[in-house]
């Protein structure tokens, strides 16, 4: 424990089971005072709330949610890391608040006599005590207090009751000498730890912490284990080795010895404390739960949750993202007025600020996508889904665990990597992330309008219920799904080959979303993604910018035309404003600076990497043009459409990607050198297909990078979806052409 606590900020650490409402709690200890980020080091979330008490300010840490203290995942290594004093980036820690479920305590106290053990100062937090009375439970907390030798809070987080008593239980327990902890482990065990203790012992360096050494005996192959050989003297693993078959000898064999030992210590806290009911009541609970997850109506009823869901989020977007749109262009015409034209010029207006565009434009998407994720969770349901996902992901060597990340990469892979950290398996997280990326995302939406609406025929079946063009765009999604369906499986069974962990989820109790944490949560998410997103789309927006600007040959690119541009500005400058030939004369500008941009892009760095290309991408169905749009998209695939735009003489903003004068562009572009028609329906889906599997987005590899502490994996990422991209984009050209005749 800190040792001057009056003299200094004291440190709080809550920590819980997952869906026990720990989080509600921390929201309503500490406000907006909050700041999210991440452990250095590790990409395992990070809480720190401020508040004050009494005059004395506190720094609260809402550790990630844990089931126990034996760490099988990097959340739950931080958590022990915290509480044991073992990370200098969190100041040791002063008191512990325990969040347990009133209805469940039976599990929950498990984890709270690994944290008494501890010596810490510990509180802990009855929270959901109203879910307890509702299924008949009836708990005497002072006899609980009294069998666990701790200070015990009822609460309800939700609604902020017993809040205040939880402030001054902490204060006072800070203040108190905590009583020395009693090992439920009998003494044989205890021997051995002591001998472990000693064994790990280095002049000059003191042993690690007891409970350390507990979780080194206990935990075979797990993070204590791998960390504290890493530093230990020889002849540490031989010790183990012989402790651990000296406690198997005893009958007494590790992990089991844990389990028997913590649950009967439970059994004796609870004893005359918990009264329930003879007959188990029927809640409405628990006849939702027969409908949700039943297997043919459960999934009926999740198929129709995630319809509107994607109905909402590309809805509700539109406006929103209208808005952005225009913000966007109109602060690029605000700064591009002010500005002469040339370099300087085009690199604010097209790099910075359009750089910017391209990541704020998808931001209203990913908002109404996390205000549902985060209803949905809060009320209790995805666990619900993740239970009836788990039996087609097993299927694949994963768990239900890996269900909400896929789901989450269909407005985003960025989002849905991050969400990954709920996985407590590397092999499971590391499939997951890597396969996410395969899902289309609504930067994909952009390509597929814009080639189905110019190449596939408006046909109609079943009286009109269905069109080509509507399965057309559902096969360009399903082929993300299967192909992360085929890799997951791959991946399972070669680079990572495991067991498909089994799949233990609580079903939390059902509540009301809390307005403010999912507001709370919406705010950290869409924070998280415009820096995550921003700090990579931005410089190399910038990059390809360049890259397609110089070498900039200034007024001898093309002469002849700049020259009729400005007879034609001369004309229009002499002509009354509401003379009708203004239009047409407005027009032929447009049309000659889209032509001179074209002409620019052509001999610029990218220009010639596309022409450089073409041999590879001719098989494709692909021009040197195509070609080098598929390099200028690898920021951010939504760029391919503004690179064609240019690339094919037609001035389009983002707001038109539909717009029928570059369909139109499209329609009539011919082969350089000849009257051969460049598009047509193969090439189209030979596109379309390519972007449905590639990996062109700087950001979601960058995000890989930060959640692998890798850039192996990011790499590989790449490599295997640019090939598997390039393969399913040749079949498709070449087994269209030969059905085409």
């Amino acid at each position: 424990m800190a040792t001057d606590v009056a003299a200094q900020e004291l440190t709080i650490a809550l920590v819980g089971n997952p869906n026990t409402g720990k989080s509600t709690l921390f929201g309503a200890l500490v406000g907006i005072h909050q700041r999210v980020g991440n452990y250095p080091g590790v990409t395992v979330e990070k809480k720190v709330g401020q508040t004050t008490h009494h005059g004395r300010r506190w720094s609260v840490v809402d550790l990630p949610g844990t089931y126990s203290l034996a760490p099988r995942s990097p959340d739950e290594m931080v958590a022990v890391d915290v509480l044991t004093g073992r990370r200098g980036d969190v100041p040791e820690v002063d008191a512990v608040l325990c969040i347990v479920d009133a209805s469940n305590l039976e599990r929950n106290l498990y984890l709270v006599g690994q944290v008494r053990e501890l010596g810490l100062p510990t509180v802990v937090a009855l929270n959901m005590v109203d879910v307890a009375r509702a299924r008949g439970v009836t708990i005497d907390v002072d006899r609980l207090a009294r069998h666990l030798g701790l200070p015990v809070v009822e609460v309800q987080a939700n609604k902020k009751l017993g809040v205040d008593a939880v402030r001054d239980a902490l204060s006072t327990a800070v203040e108190a000498q905590p009583a020395a902890p009693e090992t439920p482990f009998p003494p044989e065990f205890v021997a051995e730890v002591g001998r472990m203790q000693a064994a790990l012992s280095r002049p000059g360096r003191a042993a690690p912490p007891r409970y350390l050494v507990e979780r080194l005996i206990l935990d075979s192959g797990g993070y204590v284990e791998a960390r504290l050989l890493a530093e230990a003297p020889p002849g540490v693993r031989e010790a183990l080795n012989l402790a651990r078959q000296r406690l198997a000898e005893a009958g007494m064999p590790v992990p089991a010895v844990e389990a028997v030992a913590r649950y009967g210590w439970v059994g004796r806290m609870l004893d005359g404390v918990v009264t329930r009911p003879n007959v188990r009541r029927v809640t409405g609970a628990d006849r939702l739960d027969r409908v949700l997850t039943h297997r043919v109506w459960g999934t009926l009823i999740f198929a129709a949750m995630m319809l509107l869901v994607f109905q909402a989020i590309f809805r509700w977007s539109q406006v929103p993202i209208d808005l952005v749109d225009r913000a966007v262009g109109w602060v690029g015409e605000q700064v591009g007025s002010r500005l002469a034209e040339g370099s300087f010029r085009a690199l604010m207006v097209d790099g910075v600020i359009g750089g910017v565009g391209s990541v704020l434009v998808f931001l209203p998407q990913i908002l109404i996508l996390f205000f549902f994720i985060a209803i949905l969770e809060d009320c209790g349901y995805m666990a619900r889904a993740a239970y009836l996902m788990d039996r087609l992901m097993s299927r694949l060597g994963l768990s239900g665990k890996s269900f909400i990340p896929l789901l989450s990469s269909f407005a985003c892979a960025i989002p849905g990597v991050m969400a990954t950290r709920v996985i407590e398996d590397r092999r499971d997280r590391l499939t997951t992330i890597l396969v996410a990326p395969l899902m289309s995302c609504s930067a994909r939406l952009p390509v597929y309008v814009l080639l189905i609406e110019a190449f596939i025929p408006a046909r109609t079946y079943a009286g009109g219920l269905l069109s080509l063009r509507a399965l057309t765009m559902f096969g360009l999604y399903m082929i993300g799904i299967v192909a992360a369906a085929v890799v997951a499986w791959i991946l399972k069974r070669t680079l990572l080959r495991g067991d498909t962990p089994p799949f233990v989820m609580e079903l939390p109790s059902y509540k009301w979303p809390s307005p403010a944490l999912v507001l709370r949560r919406i705010w950290e998410r869409g924070v998280g993604f415009v820096r995550r997103g921003g700090a990579v789309i931005l410089p190399i927006s910038v990059l390809v910018w360049a890259a397609s600007y110089y070498p900039h040959h200034g007024e001898a690119v093309d002469s002849p035309t700049r020259i009729e541009r400005a007879a034609l500005e001369d004309r229009l400058a002499k002509l009354p404003a509401d003379d009708p030939a203004r239009a047409e004369i407005q027009s032929k500008i447009k049309s000659i600076e889209a032509h001179l941009a074209g002409e620019g892009q052509r001999q610029s760095y990218l220009g010639r990497m596309g022409r450089f290309i073409e041999p590879a991408v001719k098989p494709l169905g692909w021009d040197w043009r195509i070609g080098c749009a598929a390099i200028a998209s690898f920021p951010a695939r939504e760029v391919v459409v503004a690179t064609l735009g240019v690339l094919f003489d037609v001035a389009v903003e983002p707001e038109e990607a539909g717009s029928s004068r570059l369909q139109s562009a499209l329609q009539s572009a011919t082969w350089d050198g000849t009257g051969r028609k460049l598009f047509n329906v193969p090439v189209a889906l030979s596109i379309v297909v390519f972007f449905a599997l590639c990996a062109q987005c700087a950001a979601t590899l960058a995000v890989i990078r930060r959640e692998t502490n890798s850039w192996g994996w990011p790499i590989f990422t790449f490599s295997y979806m640019t090939i598997l991209a390039y393969l399913a984009s040749l079949a498709t050209y070449q087994l269209g052409m030969l059905v085409a005749g």
